[in-house]
């Protein structure tokens, strides 16, 4: 197959997927899934907000709109979803020609439990996309293509999808070669990419839910997979409607008083990113903090956790904001001139 037939096969798949998303609502419907996500969270924003004094339509939320339906459907379907099979084609080919070594076909991934495929998908890819996010903030070319996100000034959900069209460039480019070599296939990275998008949707929103009540939540999650044999996770055999409740209460307790404790140092909260949007950075850390996109644990490891309170009114932005353009074409040309900082 030559790079020609990548990218003709590559377009009209993805062409013909997004058309799918779009006519055929289902529970498998990424598509609708963002939708039904970014709806819970502006219905849970009105209801029981963090700022009560912030819009329910806050400043640039129909810019942000815009942005989730480019940056998640439109770029793709446009340029990368064809620029990325091409270059893990012919990656994992030039280490069959350096080796013999076929690291897609010999991966220990390809006989594993679709739950353990998962797990090790998301804890790499969001390692990943940890260490990318801090380039971004540490190179002055890479920062100011990442000023877009942080020219929010009203933070809610979906400020999580205002990012610069070169991010997704730089993110898939080092993100999705060793996930398509571990085997992490096109259902399983969109399975992987609901659970990310509802995080960041709520590391972004105007709420705050106590650890308790999410350790509960992400208890009774658990459960439910495990209840329904969900992703291979079979523990019991043809169980009872009762014995599926009590596995799903049981763990729902475990999470709230076992893991809620932790919660906030494990997952990525609005009480910690609102930190990272803060307009002006603490001394021991000017290249900024809490760099963490679901996973929290890596801002602790490495000593970039900074949450000296709640945050909830702290101004949001950049030194030079205000010079900052505003409209999304002027957005998404940003960054191709002279960095300034």
């Amino acid at each position: 197959m030559n790079v020609w037939e990548i990218i003709e096969k590559s377009y009209s798949s993805y062409a013909r997927y997004l058309w799918r998303e779009m006519a055929n609502p289902s529970w498998h419907n990424y598509f609708y899934w963002l939708i039904g996500v970014s709806l819970f969270f502006l219905l849970m924003e009105w209801w029981r907000p963090w700022r009560e004094e912030q819009p329910k339509f806050r400043k640039d939320f129909w810019l942000d709109f815009f942005y989730m339906f480019f940056n998640f459907f439109l770029f793709s379907l446009i340029i990368y979803n064809a620029a990325s099979n091409v270059v893990v084609y012919f990656f994992n080919d030039l280490i069959i020609t350096w080796t013999g070594f076929d690291l897609q076909a010999s991966n220990p991934l390809q006989t594993a439990p679709l739950w353990v495929v998962l797990l090790v998908g998301f804890i790499v890819r969001d390692f990943v996309q940890w260490w990318t996010h801090r380039l971004l903030h540490r190179f002055e070319f890479l920062w100011e293509f990442h000023k877009v996100h942080h020219s929010v000034e009203q933070m809610g959900f979906a400020a999580h999808l205002r990012y610069h069209w070169m991010e997704t460039i730089v993110y898939r480019t080092i993100e999705y070669i060793p996930l398509a070599l571990l085997g992490i296939g096109l259902y399983d990275f969109f399975m992987i990419h609901i659970f990310t998008l509802a995080v960041g949707h709520y590391n972004h929103s105007n709420i705050t839910v106590p650890a308790r009540n999410s350790g509960a939540i992400f208890g009774a999650f658990i459960g439910v997979l495990i209840a329904v044999s969900a992703f291979d996770i079979a523990l019991m055999e043809n169980p009872s409607l009762l014995a599926q409740l009590t596995v799903v209460a049981t763990c729902t307790l475990i999470g709230a008083f076992a893991i809620g404790p932790f919660m906030k140092i494990i997952f990525n909260s609005p009480e910690m990113h609102i930190w990272h949007h803060a307009h002006d950075m603490p001394d021991s850390h000017r290249y900024g903090i809490n760099f963490g996109l679901t996973l929290a644990i890596w801002d602790y490891i490495w000593k970039t956790a900074y949450v000296p309170h709640s945050g909830r009114d702290i101004p949001l932005g950049f030194p030079g904001l205000k010079q900052f353009p505003k409209t999304f074409w002027a957005q998404a040309t940003h960054g191709f001139s002279k960095p300034k900082r």
